[in-house]
């Protein structure tokens, strides 16, 4: 429930960069350049020996597929150039808390005159590190404790536990990590969790227990992920004033689904990007594997991006989704769309548009979703350079539906359920990145196109996330 297309209550993300050490953080600087290596900047050369200093419980055949690139450099600049990329593959793995480089000439009875010695010296991480952070999500914020255990096995496995208390939301979870040697982006996890969720928009309390298991791996230039999950879920009211609608939907239900999940991203930043494109596309089915809960689940999000005159940035954006019964039974509130708010119509009180009883929102099975985003700089450039290059002045159009669709009518009959009775707003504010974490919106908003029963926020409205349309 708590995003558009995907339901809030999903474990803690075991992977993300709040836990260990992630390549983007680390000093990743240029390999050393000695004087007496600048002889051979036009020469041939050949790397002879790679030597990896400092390693206990890691096993150095899960290293040999990172550096093995640097045996085919044939040139100093090539030799420099490969080590740095390494360096950075070994960082990525997240079991080491420090990689230099080093480059010198080869010694030795074997020795070449032309011949290359590359030394890396690590640091592993300990066995057992902590974590204390703050995570932002959709309008809400958590304080996460964490506990991991890197690199299990020697081979960049990892174990994790994290705590979550937030101001809608809290959970528990524990999840293992499973790189293939060679092939980072190509790896295996479990997931173990605990979530429970309060939705005041729909008076509504969720309690999620599950496990889950996900297969992520590259091809071309797409990358997918493979998902089963099997939660039990429990479902009630949040206040004693909610709907007749909301008590007939609490209860228990057991779900089982498999679920593909594809994305391109071409994007330079995925919080605020200047250039690139995003396409992703989800699909799950439910009911197939077990389970009291059938649905067949599609949705979808595009993002282009373009870099104007005057360092000013053009954003557009469109999202969209259905959800489709299986069987007799109807869709459940907790696997709905939910629009509105500051990271999707701005203007719109959170998840408050569409089909609602007695003031709660109750989802739709069909929405779509659009925004054009004009970022420029902030007015006379104040701190460029430096802090100020986090801010952007932010001028934006958003418009967007929610339905029911009766599933017998036909496509174009759809179509026109979802182009009847649009939402949009427009308006100006100031965006704060923070890092490549999160970033805060501050606007003011003009809704239109408001329906009897929307909730609006006409004015100033604060928004703060990963993911705005």
């Amino acid at each position: 429930m708590g995003s558009v297309h995907a339901r809030s209550l999903d474990p803690l993300p075991m992977q993300g960069p709040e836990l260990g050490v992630q390549a983007d953080d680390m000093d990743l600087g240029e390999p050393e350049h000695e004087e007496k290596q600048e002889v051979l900047e036009n020469k041939d050369v050949v790397v002879q020996h790679v030597h990896i200093d400092g390693l206990g419980r890691t096993k150095e055949d899960l290293l040999t597929y990172e550096i093995a690139d640097v045996f085919r450099a044939n040139n100093l600049i090539d030799v420099m150039k490969k080590s740095h990329e390494a360096r950075q593959k070994l960082l990525r793995l997240g079991i080491f808390r420090h990689v230099e480089v080093v480059i010198d000439t080869a010694e030795g009875t074997d020795a070449l005159p032309n011949g290359l010695d590359v030394t890396f010296e690590v640091k592993e991480l300990r066995r057992m590190t902590g974590s204390y952070n703050t995570m932002v999500g959709n309008n809400e914020g958590s304080m996460v404790l964490g506990l991991k255990l890197p690199n299990v096995f020697g081979r960049a496995e990892k174990l994790t536990f994290q705590f979550s208390y937030g101001t809608k939301e809290t959970s528990y979870g524990l999840s293992f990590f499973k790189p293939q040697p060679g092939h980072f982006e190509r790896n295996f996890s479990i997931n173990l969790y605990k979530v429970t969720g309060q939705f005041p928009w729909s008076s509504l309390r969720e309690t999620d227990r599950g496990v889950s298991t996900e297969f992520s791996f590259p091809i071309w230039r797409t990358n997918h992920t493979l998902k089963w999950e099997g939660v039990w879920r429990e479902l009630g009211c949040l206040a004693r004033t909610a709907s007749f609608t909301v008590r007939e939907e609490s209860g228990h239900s057991l779900k089982s689904s498999l679920s593909h999940a594809m994305v391109i991203d071409t994007r330079n930043s995925t919080i605020l990007p200047r250039k690139g494109a995003l396409l992703k596309i989800n699909q799950e089915l439910a009911g197939y594997t077990g389970g009291d809960v059938r649905f067949l689940k599609e949705d979808f999000e595009i993002q282009f991006n373009k870099t104007l005159f005057w360092d000013s940035v053009l954003s557009t954006s469109l999202w969209g989704g259905m959800l489709l019964p299986l069987g007799e039974r109807p869709s459940c509130i907790a696997d709905r769309f939910y629009l509105g708010g500051p990271t999707s119509v701005r203007g719109f009180s959170m998840y408050s548009i569409g089909p609602q009883s007695e003031g709660d929102y109750l989802g739709g099975e069909a929405y779509w979703a659009g925004g054009v985003h004009l970022y420029t700089p902030l007015p006379f450039r104040p701190g460029r350079g430096g802090f100020g290059d986090l801010f952007r002045t932010h001028f934006f159009l958003n418009a967007g539906n929610l339905c029911n669709l009766n599933y017998g009518e036909g496509p174009r009959a759809h179509l026109s359920k979802l182009a009847e009775c649009i939402r949009w707003s427009y308006g100006a504010g100031i965006v704060l990145r923070l890092g490549n974490i999160a970033r805060l919106e501050l606007n003011y908003c003009i809704p239109m196109g408001v329906q009897s029963g929307d909730r609006i926020c006409d004015g100033v409205q604060f928004g703060a996330g990963i993911r705005f349309l």
